[in-house]
């Protein structure tokens, strides 16, 4: 998930939108990966029924990979199988968090999400998942990021070396919040997809961003 030019800095993570129509879905990604240096894109479910979100992973998959970036899905692991992704985002409960990362890592990048509490974050991490995700993956409903998972990524960050990926708010400027925090990754969805100036604008306008204000990691 990162190249070497990048690793002292925060770095973006696409979350992919819902949708039915396919054919828009991967125009939108290739659209957002001309744009600049992205991390990863995960790939969720958003209530689309097995097959359609077969055929969305196949074609979403191969365009990222093509790039050099890494997809991973938040759904069904066999279709993450099925379309050659790289790995596996897992939002369910504790037990199903260790029975993947027990049966695909380290074949797959297995990161966990629904780490509501310092608590549940904590019983995750000793999972040792290749990252752990605060927010959700549909919780940019504001412009600035949420506060909570604000504070979740900069007490983990300062604690714990697995790296985290937070869920940024509607507004590009929600990364930097996020980089300020201590996250090793922003995740952005409607702040690329929906951005009035298209996507690739947007991740040229996130990694400028960061490239000028993001604070530097230290060795």
């Amino acid at each position: 998930m990162s190249k070497a030019e990048f690793e002292d800095r925060c770095r973006l993570v696409l979350v992919t939108q819902p949708g039915d129509d396919v054919d828009a879905q991967g125009e939108a990604l290739s659209q957002a990966l001309s744009g600049g240096d992205v991390a990863t894109v995960i790939v969720p479910q958003a209530g689309r029924d097995n097959d359609l979100f077969q055929t969305l992973a196949e074609k979403l998959v191969p365009i990222a990979q093509d790039k050099g970036v890494a997809v991973i899905i938040a759904g069904d692991s066999r279709v993450a199988g099925r379309a050659r992704a790289d790995g596996l985002h897992v939002e369910g409960a504790t037990s199903d968090a260790a029975e993947a990362i027990e049966k695909f890592s380290p074949k797959l990048i297995v990161g966990i999400g629904n780490a509501k509490d310092r608590h549940g974050a904590l019983e995750r991490g000793e999972l040792r998942p290749d990252y752990i995700f605060f927010g959700k993956l549909d919780g940019d409903i504001k412009p600035e990021a949420n506060p909570k998972v604000l504070d979740l990524a900069e007490w983990w960050s300062a604690m714990i070396e697995i790296p985290c990926i937070a869920m940024g708010g509607t507004a590009v400027s929600s990364a930097l919040e996020v980089a300020e925090a201590g996250g090793e990754f922003v995740a952005l969805g409607k702040a690329i997809f929906d951005h009035p100036s298209g996507p690739a604008a947007a991740v040229q306008e996130v990694n400028a961003l960061l490239a000028e204000k993001a604070p530097r990691f230290s060795d």
